[in-house]
């Protein structure tokens, strides 16, 4: 029977904002997960016009604790940027954001990093809005190549954006884009929410399917494997009969902040059925 490599599966710090990064390395370790997936937003790091803290500091806390980095996550939806803003000057430092971003995954030794298309207004063409994020998207991937980063890119949930919500959006974006450096990644909820399996991703991007962050819902939410109703089972089967070769996180972010570990070791014990 086919099983996930454990070190393909990571936790993520998204849901310890309440807490030192150090705090939630040392979970990791203590819980015995081999990799994480590495959010950076306030307080544990974030990228200004450098990194607050600075990159090297990152970097030797995580090899300090024999941890492997697969994926850096730059804050992407409550921060002010977007990649595909009507106004050409907000649209500029949007990338220019994201391509100071693709340093500091490289100088962390990140492979990939999370990006997502931006939006625009409700009330506005869509196609007009399609090509603005289309050509940032291509600007920072012309970079990302440049420093050996793969942008893992994301379909978000409708509320979230009106470009990139369903596959054959990514798809298609991801077909424009042409690169090398521009591969894709699946959230369950909104996979959920628009009523597909992983197996549509693998089936659509066979090996082009890098990552998968693995989260329950009602059908919405960030939550711990369990405390929604999502299928999950049948979610990460599927990858395990196609034989998936990419990595997985688990995304919580609905959960206990004074107390997550509980919800981490949670959804680490529903996948240890399915890793080797």
């Amino acid at each position: 029977m086919l099983k996930i490599d454990k070190a393909r599966v990571a936790g993520m710090n998204i849901c310890y904002q309440k807490f030192p990064v150090e705090y939630f390395l040392d979970s990791m370790v203590e819980m015995g997960v081999q990799s994480i997936e590495f959010w950076g937003g306030y307080p544990h790091q974030f990228t200004l016009d450098t990194s607050y803290p600075p990159l090297k500091d990152i970097k030797k806390l995580i090899c300090d604790r024999g941890l492997n980095l697969i994926c850096y996550t730059p804050e992407q939806i409550i921060y002010p940027f977007n990649i595909a803003d009507p106004d050409p000057t907000i649209r500029e430092l949007s990338v220019e954001h994201f391509r100071r971003c693709v340093y500091a995954a490289a100088e962390l030794g990140a492979p990939k990093m999370l990006m997502t298309c931006g939006h625009g207004y409700e009330n506005e063409e869509y196609e007009e809005c399609w090509k603005r994020s289309r050509e940032s998207l291509r600007n920072i991937a012309e970079y990302a190549e440049k420093m050996g980063v793969v942008l893992a890119l994301e379909n978000l949930q409708r509320v979230e954006t009106n470009l990139i919500w369903r596959l054959d959006q990514l798809k298609r974006m991801i077909d424009e884009l042409s690169s090398p450096a521009v591969k894709a990644i699946v959230d369950t909820v909104p996979l959920h929410l628009e009523g597909k399996t992983t197996k549509d991703y693998i089936e659509t991007f066979g090996e082009d399917l890098i990552h998968v962050h693995i989260v329950d819902g009602t059908p919405t939410g960030h939550m711990a494997w369990g405390d929604g109703d999502l299928d999950l089972d049948t979610d990460i089967q599927y990858l395990v009969d196609m034989d998936y070769k990419g990595t997985m996180s688990f995304e919580i972010c609905t959960c206990d902040q004074f107390n997550p570990n509980p919800s981490m070791a949670q959804s680490f014990s529903r996948i240890e059925k399915y890793l080797k």
